[in-house]
């Protein structure tokens, strides 16, 4: 009798704590819904760089293709210039060249990555605005890539199997920006984010 007694208690308690916990799984699960994996691993994406805005990093090349012009003497700097919930803005100079901003945007729930290339009068060039969205299956909160998208390719037809890698070292003490082209690296930058400017 004892036993049995003992046993119900145990079952009793077993069931209760599974009701407990029941609502939190909901909440889960419901949240899961509502927010696609893309949304959650750019958002991340988004916040770990949300820290660097109004700051600007030094850059250097890290590899350029064979017959490409090489960069390495080149001084680079990142400004991450401006940070909104749905745009981060990031000019990229090189030397005296002002003309590049890389762009974050939240457009309609997808991330995509933006190259805003202008003249010195602020008018935007004939090659600006290419990039890409957001990879899903590929994306975290530290590694985006974005392959070109039908803009891109109808603007540059040689970016046909173009992406862009940009990853944030999980200390957060690198930025790289990189390109891609048919599975061949063939342009990389790093900022080191342990030495603002």
């Amino acid at each position: 009798m004892k036993f049995l007694k003992i046993t119900g208690l145990i079952f009793i308690l077993i069931w209760v704590q599974s009701c407990a916990s029941r609502p939190q799984k909901q909440e889960t699960e419901a949240l899961a819904t509502t927010k696609s994996f893309e949304e959650i691993a750019w958002a991340d994406f988004f916040n770990n760089l949300k820290p660097l805005c109004g700051l600007s990093f030094p850059g250097r090349q890290i590899f350029m293709a064979e017959g490409r012009e090489s960069w390495e003497d080149k001084s680079m700097v990142m400004y991450v210039d401006l940070c909104e919930d749905d745009a981060i803005l990031i000019p990229f100079h090189l030397d005296e060249d002002k003309s590049r901003t890389w762009m974050f945007l939240n457009e309609e729930g997808k991330l995509r990555f933006r190259h805003d290339h202008r003249h010195e009068d602020g008018t935007p060039e004939d090659i600006t605005m290419y990039g890409g969205y957001s990879d899903p299956e590929r994306a975290t909160a530290f590694y985006q890539v974005f392959p070109a998208d039908d803009y891109t390719i109808d603007l540059i037809p040689r970016a046909v199997d173009s992406e862009w890698v940009v990853e944030l070292s999980e200390d957060m003490a690198v930025f790289s920006y990189q390109l891609h082209h048919e599975g061949e690296l063939i342009f990389q930058a790093d900022f080191d984010l342990r030495s603002p400017l």
